[in-house]
C-alpha cells in the first residue's frame, strides 16, 4: 500500500536536548496528519545552513493524532543537524513524509525490538503500534554511555526494556549483542525488528538465522532525494540492487545479501 506523501511546513512545538548529541523536535502539521506506519520517515529541508545542500532522513520516531504532532529523533552529526538543534518553538521545519515502507504486524507476540545508537529512533513508533495490536514487545537498547541513556520511561509504556552501554556505566556492558537475552541457546521470540549501524544489524540478523527467528531491518543508507530519484542509497537484494528509501527502508533479512 503507497501512503499519500505532502510537502508541509509543520511548526516546532518544542526542542527537547536529551544530551550533548541528541535532541527530539515536536512537530505541529498545518493540516490533517496522513497515516503514517512505523518505519517510514521524511526528508527534512535545512535552511539557513550554506554548507548543507539537500534534505536530511529522519525516522518518524512518534506521532500523536490527537495533537496533530510528530517526533524526530536527531543525532548531531554535521552542521545540518547542529543547525537542526538550534530550532526554536515557533519556528518551521519544512518535510516531505511518510516515505518508504514499514514495518510489519507479526503474527506472534514473542517480539522483540533492538535498536543501537540513534536507530532507537523508528522503534518508539513501532512499540507504540504493536500496543495498539495487543502486542508488548521486549525492547533492548543499546547506548555508548549511560550520559547517553534516554527516554526510558517512554519506552517502558509499551514493553519490557533492557539496556547495555559500551562501557557498563548503564545496564549490561557491551553490545546489545551481548545482552545474556540473546546470549541462550534457545532465544524467547519469534520476531526480531532492528534499526542502528550495519555492524550491528547484520550481528542480530546472523543471530536470528541462527536461532531460524524472523527478523526484519530498518537500513539507514545515505540518502539525497528520499523518493527514489537519484539512486544513492540502493542496496543489494534477491532481487537485485532496490532503493531504501522506496523499496526499504525495512527489509526482511532474508531477503538481503548479508550471508
Amino acid at each position: 500500500m503507497e501512503l499519500k506523501k505532502v510537502v508541509r511546513d509543520l511548526k516546532v512545538v518544542q526542542t527537547i536536548h536529551l544530551n550533548r548529541r541528541h535532541f527530539i523536535l515536536e512537530l505541529l502539521a498545518p493540516d490533517k496528519l496522513p497515516l503514517i506506519l512505523p518505519g517510514q520517515f521524511s526528508q527534512a529541508l535545512v535552511t539557513g545552513s550554506p554548507s548543507t545542500f539537500l534534505r536530511r532522513p529522519f525516522s518518524i520516531h512518534s506521532v500523536d493524532y490527537g495533537r496533530n504532532t510528530l517526533r524526530l529523533l536527531v543525532q548531531i552529526k554535521g552542521e545540518g543537524t547542529r543547525h537542526l538543534s538550534l530550532l526554536k518553538a515557533g519556528d518551521t521545519l519544512n518535510l516531505i513524509y511518510p516515505l518508504g515502507n514499514s514495518f510489519s504486524l507479526p503474527a506472534t507476540k514473542d517480539v522483540l525490538l533492538v535498536g543501537g545508537g540513534c536507530g532507537v529512533a523508528p522503534l518508539l513508533f513501532l512499540a507504540q503500534f504493536l500496543n495498539q495490536n495487543n502486542i508488548h514487545p521486549t525492547i533492548l537498547l543499546g547506548f555508548r554511555t549511560s550520559e547517553e541513556v534516554s527516554e526510558i520511561e517512554e519506552y517502558s509504556k509499551y514493553g519490557k526494556v533492557l539496556v547495555t552501554t559500551d562501557d557498563g556505566t548503564a545496564g549490561e556492558k557491551g553490545l546489545v549483542v551481548d545482552h545474556p537475552v540473546l546470549q541462550r541457546e534457545s532465544i524467547p521470540f519469534k520476531k526480531i525488528f532492528c534499526c542502528g549501524p550495519d555492524a550491528m544489524m547484520k550481528a542480530i540478523a546472523r543471530m536470528a538465522w541462527m536461532h531460524k527467528t524472523d527478523c526484519e531491518v530498518s537500513l539507514e543508507n545515505t540518502m539525497a532525494c528520499g523518493f527514489g530519484v537519484c539512486l544513492c542509497c540502493v542496496t543489494p537484494t534477491d532481487k537485485g540492487n532496490e532503493r531504501v528509501c522506496m523499496e526499504g527502508p525495512v527489509f526482511n533479512i532474508n531477503r538481503l545479501k548479508w550471508r
